[in-house]
């Protein structure tokens, strides 16, 4: 349930490198406790974010819960798809289901974050 190729922060966003900017999304683990997705309220493209910024906020039917930036930079896409479909990150968290792409001001800080070993530690110890 962890995909081994992401890297992943304590607050439970996965993120993948993709031609220098990192698409975010939310784990398998966040998406099944907030349970039935019902609307992302997603950024402006453009936005700038620091790392542990509110980007995104995440509604379900029992709770709303905030997507913080894991790396800073600026907001080049949103998933637009969710908007009609916010329940595809209920059924695919790490890959129709990515919420926001930035464009990294400083690939180092992938380094960072945890890879899924630590993640899933994280977990078992939380």
């Amino acid at each position: 349930m962890t995909p081994q190729d992401l890297k992943y922060t304590e607050s439970h966003e996965w993120v993948r490198l993709e031609d220098g900017a990192a698409i975010v999304g939310i784990t398998h683990f966040a998406q099944e406790q907030l349970t039935d997705i019902v609307f992302v309220e997603l950024p402006e493209i453009g936005r700038k974010v620091d790392v542990g910024d509110e980007c995104a906020v995440i509604e379900s039917c029992k709770v709303a819960a905030e997507l913080y930036a894991p790396v800073a930079g600026e907001i080049v896409a949103v998933n637009a798809d969710l908007d009609a479909h916010p329940e595809t990150i209920n059924k695919d968290p790490f890959g129709a289901g990515w919420i926001v792409k930035i464009q990294m001001l400083d690939p180092a800080e992938l380094d960072e974050l945890i890879d899924a070993a630590a993640y899933e530690s994280h977990l078992k110890n939380s």
